[in-house]
């Protein structure tokens, strides 16, 4: 039997559901409440993590700018030569190894050297040489003379003149084959010395085969002298050459120079049966480079020399002659 609610009980009932409407709307409430809180917490956070974040940064540079003046600091304690062979090109710093070398005590060593620096095909290379022609070995000088070849020719001239009175015979054998290479007027004069009062054949040589690569007119009268000295010169002896080669390398420059003031000197070499054959082959090639037909008459008579070689050699210098002729009135 159910108890009669009286209206005390329907009060009752109304309060628990009253109640619980409250504490559902309060806890709603806290519940905006506890967000709304979670929310100023977070606002009140960001600020802090912000000036977190910027700190790292700041760190961060700082870092890159100790490591950065650290290599500016090294850079500046590189010593000066430590600069200077970094900003140095390759053909520069061979050349200043090469340049250490020639300081050795060994001569090889230097020597090598030299030729290194000759191999570079570089004026700056053969300057690092010319020290070396004052060295105190007499290879070493040979050498340095080959190495100062890619000097201006001045320059390099200058330089070598010196070790023509060189008390070493080939020193000056190696420094008139070089002032040759030159080709500079400034050697002629010396070189022409050379060729007449020195004693030893090879510089005498040497003189001569300069004297035809510089191919200065100024030098046709010694060289026809040490060919065919039956004409002196002014205040001097005739002095009949012997050596073979001093007369061959006369002959051939007479020829490079190419001047008729050579002709009376080829011809009588050439008409010489006296004279040995390789004299007499250059003498008629050197009679076909200058082209001057008076020289036509000798070259026919040698046509029929028992030397097959100087028979060709003078029906060569024919045609060249006889080419030079057409060319001409073409």
């Amino acid at each position: 039997m159910s108890p009669r609610r009286g209206p005390g009980n329907k009060a009752s009932s109304s309060g628990i559901r009253m109640g619980i409407n409250t504490a559902a709307r309060r806890a709603s409430r806290g519940g905006h409440s506890g967000a709304s809180n979670m929310k100023t917490a977070n606002q009140a956070r960001s600020p802090i993590h912000t000036s977190l974040t910027y700190r790292i940064v700041l760190a961060f540079c700082a870092l890159l700018f100790c490591l950065s003046a650290s290599e500016v600091a090294e850079t500046l304690n590189l010593s000066q030569g430590d600069l200077a062979k970094r900003s140095l090109t390759t053909l520069q710093l061979e050349i200043e190894r090469q340049r250490q070398r020639l300081s050795s005590s060994e001569v090889e060593e230097r020597r090598d050297a030299l030729m290194r620096l000759a191999a570079l095909r570089h004026p700056d290379a053969s300057r690092v040489a010319v020290s070396a022609l004052n060295d105190a070995a007499a290879i070493v000088r040979a050498t340095a003379s080959g190495a100062v070849q890619w000097l201006p020719a001045e320059e390099g001239t200058a330089a070598l003149l010196p070790l023509l009175g060189d008390k070493d015979e080939f020193i000056r054998q190696e420094a008139a084959y070089a002032l040759g290479r030159t080709k500079s007027r400034n050697a002629v004069t010396p070189l022409i010395e050379r060729l007449a009062k020195d004693k030893k054949d090879g510089v005498r040589g040497a003189a001569a085969v300069a004297l035809g690569q510089i191919a200065d007119e100024a030098a046709v009268v010694s060289l026809a002298q040490v060919l065919s000295p039956q004409t002196p010169l002014p205040g001097e002896k005739a002095r009949k050459e012997k050596n073979v080669f001093v007369l061959r390398a006369a002959a051939v420059s007479l020829g490079q120079i190419a001047s008729r003031a050579g002709l009376p000197a080829l011809v009588a070499a050439l008409e010489d049966e006296r004279t040995t054959d390789d004299v007499r082959r250059e003498a008629a090639r050197a009679l076909g480079l200058i082209g001057d037909p008076s020289a036509v008459p000798a070259l026919r008579r040698v046509l029929a020399a028992p030397d097959p070689y100087l028979s060709s050699a003078a029906h060569e210098a024919l045609n060249r002659i006889s080419r030079q002729q057409a060319g001409g009135r073409g």
